[in-house]
This record gives C-alpha cells, sequence and structure tokens, in this order.
C-alpha cells in the first residue's frame, strides 16, 4: 500500500557548500605552491590550490587582518598590532594550535619572510605606521633590530643577501651587537642569533632589509651592521614593490606615481626609470632570461626586460576598476603567477612559455590562464543549474558578470595541477553586461540561459561546455528601466525530434522580461537570430503595460500558453503567451510578490482548505514580503491555501520534483505534493502543500536567501544567499526512514530482551539493559525487587551480589543516568527507600573523587535534589522517633493507672505477631 507520508522529503543536510575563501586584504602561498592563504575578514582561510578544499580556518581576535606570511609557518598579522603564528604543513587541519604570540608595535601594514640562509628562516621583518622598521626572531620571540627612519607608514619590506666583497666584517665586540637589541626571551637564542648572522658575514654574504614607506623613500638596511647603508629617494607616491635580483645586481621598486626604478646594489645609484603609465601595485623578477613583471590599477599584467627597460608584453586594453591589480605572487618552481584584483578575484598564469623567450618587443602575448578563482562571490541574487547534466551553476553575484561553477565531483586526490575540474571550481565568466545581473532562466534542456541585468538589457547565452564555448547570441533592448525577471519557455520537445537530441542548434522560440518600467515583454529569437545571430535586438513582438509597480518575477507553465507576472504591487496577473492579454488577476497578498511559479505537468489533486480543488487547468505558486506561501487554482483564480511560518519576506519558490507514478499506485490525488521556499529569514522551508504543515527546515545561511533552485534528477536542493554561501542540500528522507526503523526494530529487540532478562531473574543483564535503553519504570522495578528480596544474601549492601558488583562497575555515563533516576525515585516518599538503598551502595561504592569528578548535564542539580529530600527524609525519621517516645510514655503512664492490665494486655498482644505488626 503506498504511503504518502513516506513518500514526502523531510530531511536534508547540507551535502556540499561553497563559501568564501577571500575578502580582501593579503594572500600568500607556501613554498611547496600548493597551500594559499587569504584574508577573511578577521580569519584566515587556508586553501588546497590543486583541489580547491578548505583546509583550515584561522580565527581571528576581532580585527581585520592586515597581513599574511609563510614559510614553516603561517603568520597573520591583526590591526591591533598582534602577530599569530600557526604550524603550517600538507595536512593541514582544522583543529590546529597557535604556536606564538608577537606584540608588535603598531598596525603592520606588510611582511615578507627572510631568505634561508639567514637565520635558517626565523627572521620575519614587520613595518608600522609609525614608519619603525623592527626584525624578529620568531624562534626566540624578542625584536633583534629595530631601525626607525621613515616619516610616514611603512608600506613595502623585503629581505635579501647581498653578496658583496668590499664589506666590513662583523666586528666580534659582544657590546656592540647587543646593543640595539631589546631583551631576548632567553640568552641562548639571543647568542644563536648572533652566531647565525656572524657565519653569514663571514661567507661574503650580508643580509639585508629594504623598506620603503608613504614618504617615497628607500631605505636599505644591514642586518650585521645594524645602519642604514643607502637612502634612495626618486619616487613622488607610495612605494607598493621592492624587489632584488642577485643575478643582475639590482634592485628594483615600484610607485603608485607609476614609475619603477632600478637602483645598482654595489653602490646603490639609480641605474634607470621605466615609465609605467598606471599606479603600479606590485613587481617582481622573474627567474628567467632577465623579465620582470608588474601588476597594477589598469588590471594588466605587463613583462619587461630588465636590462632595457622595454615592455615586452602585447598591448592590452584597460580592465575595469573590480579587475585592478593588488598583489602578485610569483612560484618559480611551479611557473605560475598569481594575481589578486580588487574585485577580490585570484587568477593564475603560467609562465613556463618564458623560459625559452628570446627577448625583444612586443614578442610575448597574454598569459595564458591556468584557473580563475572567486575569492567570494558577493551577495548570490539568482542561480540556475546549466547544461543537460546540470553540471555546471551559472551564478549572479551582484556583478556585471555571470560566473559558471563546476559541479562534477570527479577524484580530487591526484588531480591535474591547476585544472578546473574539482567542485566549486571556476569554469568560466559570462561577461556582456554592463551593470549588475539581477535575474536569470535557463529553458528545459539546461544549454540555454536568459540574464537580465540593471543596464536595461537581457541577453541570451549559448552554453556549450563540451566544446567550452560560452558566448552571448543576442542582446534584447528596449525597456526604460532595470530588468527584474526574464524567461523561457520549458515545454520539453518530443525525444525523437531534433530538437530534443541536438539542443544548441535549437534555441528557445521566446523571451519574455519584465522590469522596473512596468511593462513586459515578448522577444522572438528565432526570428532574431536566423538571419544576424549575435546582434542586438530592439523590437519585441509585444509590449504590455502589466503592472503599477516593478515587476520582480515571470514565469512560464509547462506548456508554454501561458505565463504569469509577480509585481509589488501585490498582485500577479496570469497572460497568454501568444496575444499578451490578462486571464486573469491574483489578489490577496499584503505585500509585494518577489517569486511565482507553474505547478508541473500531471500535478495531482490537492486539498485546499475547503476540501479537494479543482485543479484541471493547474495550479500557480507565489510568494510574498507579507511572508506568505499561496497556491492558487487557475479554475477559477481562487486562493486554495496560505502557508505561514516564514518571519520575513519570502523571496524565492519552487516546486519540489513529482515522484515516480509508478510508486504512487493508481490514485493520483495521494501522490505527495511539495514546495520549497527560501526567505529573508535565512531559513529554506519544505512544506507539505496538502496539510499545510511544514515538512522540514533547512538552515545554512546567515543572511537572506535571494535564489533557489533544484536539481529534477536527484532531488538535490540548491540555495544561496547574501552570506556568499552556495548551499546544496541532498535529500536524506530514505536514509532517516531506514535508520529510524532500524533503531525502532533494535529498541523493540533490546526491550524484549529485557523482559526476558527480568523474568528469569537476571538482575546484573537487565539493569544494564534498562540503563541503556534509558527505562526509568522498568529499572524502579528492578530495584524494588532487588531490596525486597528476602532473606538477602548475606554481605550484599543491596541485597543481591550480582548487582552489588554492576552498581560498582558502571561507566561514567551509566552512573550519572542511575543518579539521576535516584534523584526522581528520591523525591517520592514511597520510592524514597529504594533510592535511599542503591545510594547506599553507589556512596559505598565510589570514592567522594569519582563522585565529585564527574561530568555531565546537570550534575551539579542532580547532587543538590539528591541532598535537599535526604535531608528531609531523615527529619521526617527523626520526627517518628519522637513521636514514638510519646507513645510509650503514654503507655507507662496508663500502666500505673491501670495496674497491670495494659501490660497483661500487651503480653497478651505481643503473642499475636500479626497484630503487632500492624
Amino acid at each position: 500500500m503506498f504511503s504518502r507520508r513516506n513518500a514526502l522529503s523531510t530531511t536534508f543536510d547540507p551535502e556540499r557548500t561553497i563559501q568564501p575563501i577571500y575578502t580582501g586584504g593579503d594572500v600568500t602561498l607556501d613554498d611547496t605552491g600548493r597551500i594559499l592563504a587569504t584574508c577573511l575578514g578577521e580569519d584566515v582561510a587556508v586553501t588546497n590550490l590543486n583541489t580547491g578544499r578548505l583546509l583550515a580556518k584561522i580565527e581571528g581576535d576581532g580585527e581585520v587582518v592586515t597581513a599574511l606570511l609563510s614559510s614553516n609557518f603561517f603568520m597573520c598579522v591583526h590591526a591591533f598590532m598582534l602577530m599569530h603564528l600557526s604550524s603550517n604543513t600538507v595536512s593541514f587541519t582544522s583543529d590546529h594550535m597557535l604556536a606564538l604570540s608577537i606584540y608588535a608595535n603598531l598596525c603592520i601594514l606588510f611582511c615578507r619572510k627572510s631568505g634561508e640562509p639567514t637565520g635558517s628562516g626565523t627572521l620575519v621583518g614587520t613595518g608600522g605606521a609609525d614608519g619603525t622598521v623592527k626584525v624578529w626572531d620568531i624562534r626566540g620571540g624578542y625584536v633583534t633590530h629595530t631601525f626607525r627612519a621613515h616619516t610616514q607608514v611603512i608600506s613595502a619590506l623585503h629581505f635579501f643577501e647581498h653578496s658583496n666583497h668590499g664589506i666590513e666584517r662583523l666586528s666580534t665586540d659582544k657590546s656592540k651587537r647587543k646593543r640595539n637589541i631589546r631583551p631576548p626571551g632567553s640568552n641562548d637564542d639571543q647568542a644563536e642569533t648572533e652566531t647565525s648572522l656572524s657565519n653569514i658575514n663571514d661567507s661574503n654574504v650580508t643580509p639585508h632589509l629594504a623598506s620603503g614607506g608613504d614618504d617615497g623613500k628607500i631605505k636599505v638596511w644591514s642586518l650585521a651592521k645594524r645602519v642604514a647603508v643607502a637612502t634612495m629617494d626618486s619616487h613622488v607616491s607610495i612605494i607598493r614593490g621592492i624587489r632584488y635580483s642577485d643575478s643582475l645586481k639590482v634592485l628594483v621598486s615600484a610607485s603608485r606615481d607609476r614609475t619603477l626604478t632600478l637602483w645598482s646594489t654595489r653602490d646603490w645609484s639609480m641605474t634607470m626609470v621605466i615609465p609605467v603609465m598606471e599606479a603600479v601595485e606590485a613587481v617582481g623578477f622573474l627567474s628567467s632570461n632577465n623579465l620582470m613583471y608588474t601588476g597594477g590599477e589598469n588590471g594588466r599584467l605587463r613583462i619587461w626586460d630588465c636590462r632595457s627597460g622595454r615592455e615586452l608584453s602585447a598591448e592590452q586594453e584597460a580592465e575595469s576598476e573590480s579587475d585592478g591589480i593588488l598583489h602578485v605572487l610569483y612560484n618559480a618552481k611551479l611557473k605560475f603567477l598569481l594575481v589578486v584584483t580588487a574585485g577580490q578575484s585570484l587568477v593564475l598564469y603560467s609562465t613556463a612559455g618564458l623560459d625559452e623567450l628570446v627577448p625583444s618587443p612586443g614578442v610575448i602575448a597574454t598569459l595564458p590562464i591556468l584557473r580563475r578563482i572567486s575569492g567570494t562571490h558577493d551577495e548570490i541574487i539568482d542561480m540556475a543549474l546549466v547544461t543537460q547534466q546540470r553540471s555546471l551553476l551559472a551564478i549572479a553575484t551582484n556583478t556585471e558578470a555571470i560566473r559558471l561553477v563546476n559541479l562534477s565531483t570527479g577524484s580530487i586526490d591526484q588531480p591535474e595541477r591547476f585544472s578546473a575540474t574539482y567542485f566549486g571550481a571556476d569554469v568560466a565568466f559570462l561577461k556582456g553586461h554592463e551593470d549588475i545581473i539581477i535575474c536569470m532562466d535557463v529553458d528545459w534542456s539546461g544549454c540555454w540561459l536568459a540574464t537580465g541585468a540593471k543596464d536595461d538589457t537581457a541577453r541570451l547565452w549559448s552554453i556549450d561546455h563540451h566544446n567550452g564555448i560560452y558566448r552571448c547570441v543576442a542582446t534584447f533592448t528596449g525597456h526604460a528601466e532595470s530588468l527584474g525577471a526574464v524567461c523561457l519557455p520549458q515545454n520539453q520537445p518530443p525525444s525523437e525530434s531534433a530538437a530534443y537530441k541536438q539542443p544548441l542548434d535549437h534555441p528557445p522560440s521566446f523571451l519574455l522580461s519584465g522590469s522596473q518600467d512596468r511593462t513586459v515583454k515578448r522577444w522572438d529569437i528565432r526570428k532574431i537570430l536566423a538571419p544576424n545571430p549575435n546582434t542586438s535586438w530592439t523590437r519585441a513582438l509585444y509590449t504590455r503595460k502589466a503592472h503599477d509597480k516593478d515587476i520582480n518575477a515571470i514565469s512560464v507553465n509547462h506548456s508554454s500558453n501561458l505565463f504569469a507576472s509577480a509585481s509589488q504591487d501585490r498582485t500577479v496577473k496570469i497572460w497568454s503567451v501568444e496575444e499578451g492579454e490578462v486571464q486573469g488577476v491574483l489578489r490577496g497578498h499584503r505585500r509585494g510578490v518577489w517569486s511565482v511559479r507553474f505547478a508541473p505537468k500531471d500535478t495531482p489533486t490537492i486539498t485546499g482548505n475547503n476540501g479537494p480543488a479543482n485543479v484541471s487547468r493547474g495550479l500557480i505558486l507565489s510568494a510574498s514580503g507579507d511572508k506568505t506561501v499561496k497556491i492558487w487554482s487557475l479554475t477559477d483564480y481562487s486562493c486554495l491555501r496560505t502557508f505561514e511560518g516564514h518571519t520575513n519576506s519570502v523571496l524565492k519558490v519552487l516546486w519540489m520534483p513529482l515522484p515516480d507514478r509508478s510508486n504512487s499506485s493508481n490514485n493520483a490525488s495521494r501522490r505527495p505534493l511539495q514546495i520549497a521556499s527560501a526567505g529573508s529569514d535565512g531559513l529554506v522551508k519544505v512544506w507539505d502543500v496538502n496539510t499545510g504543515e511544514v515538512s522540514c527546515t533547512l538552515d545554512n545561511h546567515i543572511d537572506r536567501v535571494w535564489a533557489l533552485t533544484i536539481d529534477p534528477e536527484n532531488g538535490m536542493l540548491v540555495s544561496g544567499g547574501g552570506d556568499s554561501v552556495v548551499t546544496f542540500w541532498k535529500n536524506t528522507t530514505t536514509d532517516t526512514i531506514a535508520a529510524t526503523a532500524a533503531v525502532s526494530i533494535q529498541r523493540v529487540e533490546q526491550e524484549q530482551q529485557l523482559q526476558n532478562y527480568i523474568h528469569h531473574g537476571n538482575y546484573r543483564e537487565a539493569i544494564l539493559l534498562a540503563l541503556e535503553l534509558d527505562h526509568p519504570a522498568r529499572l524502579l522495578t528492578l530495584m524494588q525487587n532487588v531490596t525486597a528480596t528476602s532473606p538477602p544474601e548475606e554481605g550484599s549492601l543491596s541485597g543481591v551480589h550480582a548487582v552489588d558488583e554492576v552498581l560498582r562497575s558502571l561507566s561514567d555515563g551509566q552512573l550519572l543516568i542511575l543518579m539521576q533516576r535516584l534523584r526522581d525515585w528520591n523525591t517520592n516518599a514511597r520510592t524514597a527507600i529504594v533510592a535511599q538503598r542503591i545510594l547506599g551502595v553507589i556512596v559505598r561504592s565510589y570514592s567522594t573523587t569519582k563522585l565529585a569528578g564527574l561530568r555531565g548535564r546537570g550534575w551539579k542539580d542532580v547532587l543538590e535534589a539528591l541532598r535537599v529530600y535526604t535531608e528531609r527524609h531523615y527529619r521526617r525519621i527523626e520526627e517518628l522517633v519522637d513521636e514514638s517516645y510519646l507513645v510509650e510514655y503514654t503507655l507507662g503512664e496508663m500502666e500505673e493507672v491501670t495496674g497491670n492490665d495494659i501490660g497483661k494486655g500487651k503480653q497478651k498482644l505481643d503473642g499475636d505477631s500479626d497484630m503487632i505488626m500492624v
């Protein structure tokens, strides 16, 4: 017999999530190039660059992280002058511990690690807002050098080892060497640092630290001499990068004054000034052919010849402001450049083709992109599953581009390096709109995507994932204001037709769009694409003044002959697709309507508030700012049922996939029907249509949930919200039902076993099983039988030796449960005797240290309750004893008055045992 209850989806678990890893600030790579650490507000995210896995999240201390550093450790520098160090290993886990904390003097803006020869990589330089540069020994946890020379904020630091035979040897006078060192944590640590610097100097390799500030000056500090060996002043703006080339013996500095300057490290003289014509944010040397790279405000990664100062990159157009380059990290071993943009994206460029390059003007084309990584998806406004296999997720993220994210779950144990095949990897960006995209829709095949934006246009995109081609095929211009809704037909062609087998060759027949200009338009796609593909179209098939306020949503029914428009004017209108005429108006919402959806084909009959409803013409679903969801009949345009449960505006609704008919018997009315809704309260709810009750509530967002979609094949819900998180909810109803059934069967078997133990008087096993099943009544009956054993076994505290042994061998959890039961029994005078008897066994069997050391929920309350009621029972017994003395005194006085008659009577009563017991 078909069970509607069992067929309902009642449990969903977040199987996967796509969440932010970078929200602005510094980034760093470990020496292997595999582990990426990025700023995530006040936290630090540690990610495997190959697989995209979030390895750990280093929690902050309430302040934004201003700098990161990675070598054999991760260093996080916070804005309130605190640096944190933590271990850095390939098997980085989320339960790592901070190893060291160092307090810096001021706000740290930038820091980089020293080279391996210098103190074995244990020296770290920091620069503060007061113009002070400090060098720290992270092994000892103290300051080794303090340099004060800049007048403004330190904006760039760079360690390098400069080999120069003319450098004087470090003095052996220990008093001079200790003169500028802050008090260390231990003398041994300080001596080790001194010896390390001395040994480096003996090999003619002098450690230096270059610093640049907002004052435009560069200073080079000798760590051995503890003085500034050079001051270079040529820039007129903030220094953003300093790098050293040992092969060329030059130092390069980059500034926001749009220039690069090369300095000879032999005499610290300026050798060349290169005009870059953009504010430079990053600079560095490549390991081959004397090349260097720059990145700046125009978002262009450029390659330069260090000897001639010529740019070798091909001419590139300036990118948008969000593509401006903030940081560039170079990994010579793996041959890639990691570029960080102002739009919080990370782009990996390959430098493998530069190895055999013979420098000449204009020979380098744009470096190939290995991968794009979205640090954060910003506020997720809308989503859609695309491709025929629904293997990509299209996301509108409060920007001008659509992001296509990979959803395939291939092997990630040994993936191809820097490939975009792992779950959550960015596959492509659909660029074309000039303003924020706020709505999208996909056709039945998943190969055609429509988008609407604040630039007053709609676009149609072809998604050819097999060949990696994603292109805009048509642009629709004609609306006077921002688009709030777009919709494509959903009717599926016959399985034998060419349109079904090759959907990329057969675009949708029409597109519907709704706008803040309060109109809806129908565009004939096939007429547009037939003569001139990739064109802009300004003439709609028809335009209708639809509503009195902004249009928020449009939906087309399964046969594509009706469409619905939802508006802020609190109404939903039903239209004919062909003529564009109003067929009906749905009124009942008290606030603007945010979402509307037609019911799928073959929707069964539902039960409304007034009984079974007529759904011959179909159903439609709406969600509103009045916190409700409504189901309407298209037969008479009446509201059949209202769903209430959200605590804020409901922003999105959809119909859950219908179950297979073969599993629902012949009675279609008994097939379960469910809907899902997402709201500003950050919750996703799944509802039973026939009862109006919530089947389950899904909670994994901390901001409003704007986007909600579902995979029709496996029923997986996908939600996206203003917290930049995409959650994939797996339907676990079947597993939950199976697990619940298994637990129920096991419990029945255990209860039967318990009854068998009690029947055969096997107290030991019965007590343990009763504690495991947590059966207070059964356990009380067992204890009453034990304490009432007559005669009790000699030497037993409870009356049965086997029970004594059980009570002495209880685990902490079992002992806590038993003490809770004793507390309950001790509150009742009829069961207090049993409680006191067993409590006496417990007290004599366990030490006070053991009992006091128990930890559990409400343990202190249990002890307090036992103490209070035990004292109450003791006082009651004392009162009974006192009263017995009064009875004895009264009897004695009566004997004196009446002679021996009472005594005789008492003796007579004593001979009658039954009476005296009463």
